[in-house]
């Protein structure tokens, strides 16, 4: 048997069944959807060789409903991999919204057993169990963040809040990095509360401000210093004295004003443009940025000694398609962000929502509630209230391998619900591509070539695989690939 070292469970060899016996990681199933979610675990543990998953309460996985046969799959573990087979009920296994025969698991993979979704992970489940969907916890685990007031979520987020109660009241510079829309400026927010700090947050987006103008912008300028400058005014960096500085967007920021920048980090003074002399400033920084800023300083991009001296404190914020288990929570938050708290969301209109990648993150998230919330005659949120592009994903939803028969319907069980999930009779969607394994993935270099065919669009790259984007993800994950590499 493989032996899987802390390295591996870090960077997603699967975890074997007697991983946390000896001290590891687990692989695992987390629950991202169920209504009857108070019945089951947050996170099963796969510590056997072979476990079942269906309605039965012998079963290791004991998924409660009607639409669920006694033994409905089997989840083993074989050589060094994890396998899922079907076992035969009329209603099916899915993997990302493709019926299955047997598929070999891979990290972040969506399994569908009636009308319960979890997702696999290789390793670290363990981290996931004390924590329910709805934000409660088990009885007798503890919480690890307690001030946080703006950031929703499971696991991962209550680690980088504990990560920020702890820092936020040093004088570090931090650097948040994460894609758009992932709450860059929302973390920023709660490091300047929780630092207490007496001034205000004073933030300033690094590409939006053209390159002749952003230093005056930042540092201010006097009277008569360039035409048009007929008054003195006080830059963002001064504005925000004795509280927090927030620089997003800091990769886009021109190399000249990366210089003045250190200068004023180094000497905590800050020179107007036209100005003789400096004055004193007593500021956090903080940076957002969505880039490699290690790549762009090897590009000479960016300034090395510039980012050693804001890179005190580096976070990363992981983007939605990886944190699914927090969706129906964000939902329910948003929604009463928004006054819409009153309304219940469908299951099918949740399972759109889990499904879909969101290349946006939380921002669009909370777009598309925002939306079908607007849309709607009831207090009801549907499928039909979706946005076109979280119907487009959805329209192959429920498609087979493309050597898997279709099932006989004289089945007793329950069909599971959902609008999307249509029983493909006859012949398979030609747009049903197998699943591929893991020797059946492009290799890295196949991979690139892809990316750099289609600039960096995720979407395209999937389409000519056949394959959604949150596989294509999943292959740049373990190839370390950057999407931003291959975009304009």
């Amino acid at each position: 048997m493989t032996t899987i070292t802390a390295g591996m469970q870090q960077f997603g060899v699967p975890s074997s069944p007697d991983g946390a016996r000896r001290g590891g990681t687990s692989a695992g199933l987390v629950l991202l959807y169920s209504a009857d979610f108070e019945k089951l675990q947050p996170a099963y543990l796969l510590s056997a060789h072979q476990l079942y998953i269906g309605r039965d309460p012998a079963c290791a996985i004991c998924v409660p409903e009607r639409a669920v046969s006694r033994q409905h799959a089997l989840v083993a573990y074989v050589g060094d991999r994890w396998m899922l087979k079907d076992l035969g009920g009329a209603n099916g296994t899915m993997v990302d919204g493709r019926f299955i025969q047997e598929i070999e698991l891979e990290h972040q993979h969506e399994v569908r057993v009636g009308d319960t979704v979890f997702k696999f992970v290789q390793a670290g489940a363990e981290l996931f169990a004390g924590y329910r969907m709805d934000g409660e916890m088990v009885a007798g685990t503890p919480r690890r963040s307690t001030a946080l007031t703006e950031l929703a979520g499971g696991s991962q987020i209550d680690k980088i809040g504990a990560q920020l109660e702890r820092i936020a009241p040093v004088e570090l510079s931090v650097i948040i990095q994460g894609e758009s829309g992932t709450g860059k400026e929302v973390v920023a927010r709660e490091i300047h509360r929780l630092s207490h700090r007496r001034g205000p947050m004073q933030a300033v987006n690094c590409a939006a401000i053209p390159a002749n103008l952003i230093e005056s912008e930042l540092f201010g300028y006097k009277r008569g210093a360039f035409s048009g400058a007929d008054r003195d005014k006080l830059g963002i960096v001064a504005a925000a004295h004795t509280g927090t500085l927030l620089l997003d967007e800091i990769g886009d920021m021109p190399l000249e004003a990366q210089a003045k920048l250190l200068r004023v980090l180094q000497s905590k003074e800050v020179y107007p443009l036209g100005a003789t002399s400096g004055h004193k400033i007593d500021v956090r920084v903080v940076c957002a940025t969505n880039r490699d800023l290690g790549r762009l300083v090897k590009e000479g991009k960016f300034r090395g000694d510039l980012l050693a001296r804001l890179n005190e404190f580096h976070l990363s914020l992981p983007p939605l398609r990886d944190r699914k288990e927090d969706i129906y929570l964000l939902s329910r938050a948003l929604l009463a962000r928004h006054n819409f708290g009153h309304m219940r969301i469908t299951f099918p209109f949740m399972l759109a929502l889990v499904h879909y990648d969101w290349p946006y993150n939380v921002r669009e998230l909370e777009a598309c509630l925002k939306r079908a919330a607007a849309l709607s005659d009831s207090d009801q949120l549907e499928a039909k209230h979706l946005p076109e592009t979280v119907r487009e994903v959805m329209e192959s939803y429920g498609s087979r391998q493309s050597d898997e028969p279709p099932r006989a319907s004289s089945h007793p069980s329950t069909p599971p619900s959902g609008e999307f999930v249509v029983p493909q009779v006859g012949l398979p969607s030609e747009h049903a591509a197998p699943p591929r394994r893991r020797g059946q993935a492009p290799t890295e270099e196949e991979l690139r070539a892809l990316l750099t065919q289609h600039h960096g669009n995720v979407a395209a790259v999937g389409r000519e695989l056949g394959k959604e984007r949150m596989q294509i993800h999943r292959w740049m994950q373990r190839y370390g690939i950057d999407v931003d590499e291959f975009r304009a």
